[in-house]
């Protein structure tokens, strides 16, 4: 199985910026999938996350309103569309996948290598 997580990248602070994942090895539509993201110094913490067939997505409250997670089951790809970023926002934004819904890391059985955020004040 590989996750392999694109579109990171350096971005000012209110830009939009989208980072993707695509996923091989695994049945995509039997696995919900999840963004987390790790930040310097700061241990990995859940953004959002999104149904097998993408009925239903959550997120935390730091991202709420601002990100946007979907999925592309035809293309085995999740994305996560990120608005009015932060310089709080950088860090490696992680990709995972679960055969659960759960914001829990440990719920996740499949982690992509991670793409980096960097948003400039």
């Amino acid at each position: 199985v590989q996750l392999q997580a694109c579109g990171g990248g350096l971005v000012q602070a209110g830009g939009s910026l989208r980072v993707s994942c695509a996923a091989s090895g695994l049945i995509f539509n039997n696995y919900a999938m999840g963004w987390f993201r790790q930040a310097p110094g700061k241990e990995r913490e859940f953004v959002a996350r999104i149904s097998w067939s993408a009925d239903r997505t959550y997120y935390a409250d730091s991202v709420k309103d601002r990100f946007v997670i979907s999925r592309d089951n035809a293309k085995n790809t999740v994305y996560l569309q990120m608005n009015s970023l932060k310089p709080e926002d950088t860090a490696v934004y992680y990709c995972a996948a679960s055969r659960w819904i759960s914001s829990g890391s440990g719920r996740y059985d499949y982690w992509g290598q991670g793409t980096l955020v960097t948003v400039s004040s």
